[in-house]
């Protein structure tokens, strides 16, 4: 029979203190704090807790068990405020603690082991003031429980904060030097593309005089052929080298190949100009399909690349009053992670892969632009969060993370407006931008 100061060392040495981290990450759970097993059959008498607590002052508590179950516990404080009271030593230190128990019983907080410190810390801070420096009981398994005393969780919960402090300010910090290179890029591109502009210009407005010139030279030599009705070997020769037919046939479609060409260049220099304007004024009047057709024309790569098709399902609607640069921005990051969720299926799979871009007025007072892919889809447990800084479902050196946080602002905050998405693991993704008609 072992006596109660064997009891107490023996409780005392069976101890199961992991080592306790100095650094914790965002993700470390509660089974990483120091966690303590002082374990004590509910029919032992309270004696039995009163020396263990005595004889280590650290002791927050201890897990009751009955028959070898989970049967509560009892923390320091609420066994002294009861053997503290008129006649508690005598009262309750004899009897069995299950005795005890019967009036100090409170709620108990258990959580399991895979339990984010964090989310821990915030439940435990719930708790009624009375409960609020109870320590909180570990599962770490089925009748496998330990003890988290409250203080090592919030220092622990300290250090994440701090952790995740400095990692937002390193991430805050490259992100503004990156939005500093993409403003200077965008002011370079600007520059770039003005430049470009003049000699396009320049090629595209003298596609039509060449066309009518050549128009005229051919009128010279017919008028010349019916003139002289007698051929010239010589001329004949020369034809024939220069393979004449063929070349009255061929000029005219290059020179229109030539306009084509300027055109869609001319096209691409205006769509790179209005994406990088930087908006620094006011907002003004612009129209929302040519803003969607410009990011288009930029993508129009990655678009062949990936075999996607764009279904375009314009509807009438009105000039927007608005930030033309960056909503153009919206509209790149939102058509980029579609292109990106659609090149993660294999073809085989998904043979025809869409984006679906349909505009509308919205009850009057929206507009409404539906940009939707039949991709994988977002996953449930991503949804909640793909709109906060730093997220990304994408591969590690392929998303960034703030596409979707930076589109959230510039539409709610600067345009006043709404962004939201539908999406279905295994179906697709759509999301919805309502503008305001000012």
């Amino acid at each position: 029979m072992l006596k109660l100061s064997d009891k107490v060392r023996a409780l005392t040495s069976s101890i199961a203190c992991l080592d306790s981290r100095e650094n914790f990450d965002l993700e470390s759970t509660v089974q990483e704090l120091s966690l303590y097993d002082f374990q004590i059959d509910v029919l032992s008498p309270g004696r039995v807790i009163s020396e263990l607590f005595e004889s280590d002052r650290l002791v927050a508590g201890v897990i009751l068990t009955e028959q070898g179950q989970f049967a509560g516990m009892m923390s320091r404080r609420r066994f002294y405020e009861y053997i503290s009271r008129p006649y508690g030593r005598e009262l309750f230190l004899p009897r069995s603690i299950k005795s005890m128990y019967r009036f100090a019983r409170s709620e108990v907080l258990v959580v399991s082991k895979e339990t984010l410190i964090v989310d821990a810390a915030r439940i435990s801070l719930e708790r009624s003031p009375e409960l609020l420096y109870e320590p909180i009981v570990v599962q770490l398994a089925p009748e496998i429980y330990r003890l988290a005393d409250v203080h090592n969780l919030l220092v622990a919960q300290s250090q994440i904060h701090q952790l995740a402090t400095k990692l937002i300010r390193e991430q805050t910090r490259s992100h503004l030097i990156q939005t500093e290179k993409l403003a200077s890029l965008g002011q370079m591109v600007a520059e770039v593309a003005h430049e470009i502009r003049n000699p396009v210009g320049y090629i595209l407005g003298s596609t039509k005089f060449l066309s009518n010139y050549y128009q005229d030279i051919i009128k010279l030599l017919s008028a010349y052929e019916t003139e002289n009705t007698q051929k010239s070997a010589e001329i004949e020769l020369v034809k024939d080298s220069i393979d004449w037919e063929f070349l009255q046939e061929d000029l005219p479609e290059v020179i229109q190949g030539v306009k084509i060409s300027a055109e869609r260049l001319n096209n691409l220099v205006s769509s790179l100009r209005n994406f990088s304007h930087m908006d620094e004024g006011k907002p003004k009047a612009a129209n929302i399909h040519q803003c969607i057709d410009g990011t288009l024309l930029i993508l129009k790569n990655s678009l062949k690349q990936g075999a996607v098709e764009v279904i375009k399902n314009y509807g009438e609607i009105p000039l927007v009053s608005c930030y033309s640069g960056q909503l153009s921005q919206v509209f790149m990051n939102l058509l980029s992670n579609a292109i990106d969720a659609l090149e993660e299926i294999p073809m085989e799979e998904n043979p025809s892969s869409t984006i679906s871009i349909t505009t509308e007025v919205r009850c009057k007072e929206y507009i409404a632009i539906r940009i939707a892919d039949n991709g994988a889809g977002i996953p449930k447990e991503a949804q909640s969060k793909i709109f906060e800084n730093f997220f990304t479902t994408k591969a590690v050196g392929k998303g960034t993370g703030m596409g979707l946080a930076i589109s959230y602002q510039i539409i709610t905050e600067k345009h006043q407006g709404q962004l939201k998405f539908h999406s279905t693991p295994g179906i697709g993704t759509e999301f919805e931008i309502l503008l305001p008609v000012r």
